[in-house]
């Protein structure tokens, strides 16, 4: 499938021209407009369980297809935050973890399945107690809260990451949740709390923002508001 994501400097889209036959899988909400020869239709792709395994996990229950149907079309995705979208190929030989939402789009060799955390990672870590299992052969397409930026640790090589910047990681490396500091004293007051400690080899893919502390300045905003207006 010949793709090209477009406005990569903000607000970008994924511009897909599919030949007749072709189809690609995204999120429910995830069409922008295509062409006429498109076809649309929605299904959960596994059944039921993995179907509520996905929500359960932050994604949407149904997988939105799109299939050119009635000949060569051009279809136009996009995810609803303001952030980055990053293409993925996976041959195979390893497949990606996906933090809540993270998931955009894929070809059709892709499957996408959820994965149980042990209860302190899933409580801990900021990700529930299920996250997105991707694997396959083909092209994912990856959104955020912010630009992405990839962290390629060599073997042995350990990184902390705040948990509200994880995006994605590779399914084979090892990582834990720890206190930012060595105090729960100091680690809360500094405002980071528990983080991620990966190892390496492998890549972590983190995003720019943080969803969380965008919502408490928002809200902080408009405290100051509403006293202000009394």
């Amino acid at each position: 499938m010949k793709y090209e994501i477009l406005y990569e400097e903000a607000f970008p889209i994924v511009k897909c021209q599919l030949q007749r036959g072709e189809r690609i899988k995204a999120e429910s909400d995830a069409m922008i407009g295509m062409s006429s020869t498109i076809e649309v239709s929605s299904g959960t792709e596994g059944g039921i369980m993995r179907g509520l395994g996905r929500l359960l996990s932050g994604e949407s229950f149904f997988f939105q297809y799109l299939t050119a149907a009635r000949g060569d079309g051009e279809v136009l995705i996009g995810h609803a935050i303001p952030g980055g979208i990053i293409d993925v190929e996976l041959d195979g030989s390893y497949g990606l973890r996906v933090q809540k939402n993270g998931f955009l789009a894929a070809t059709d060799g892709i499957q996408v399945d959820t994965k149980a955390q042990n209860l302190v990672r899933g409580m801990f870590s900021g990700e529930g107690l299920f996250i997105l299992n991707i694997s396959g052969r083909g092209t994912v397409f990856l959104s955020s809260y912010g630009s992405i930026h990839a962290i390629n640790l060599a073997p042995g090589e350990e990184y902390i990451v705040d948990n509200g910047h994880l995006v994605a990681w590779a399914d084979y490396m090892q990582y834990s949740i720890e206190k930012a500091s060595s105090g729960w004293g100091n680690s809360i007051m500094s405002g980071e709390c528990l983080v991620c400690r990966f190892r390496g080899p492998g890549i972590v893919l983190i995003q720019t923002r943080n969803p969380k502390s965008f919502k408490n300045w928002l809200t902080g905003l408009g405290m100051c508001t509403g006293s202000h207006n009394n």
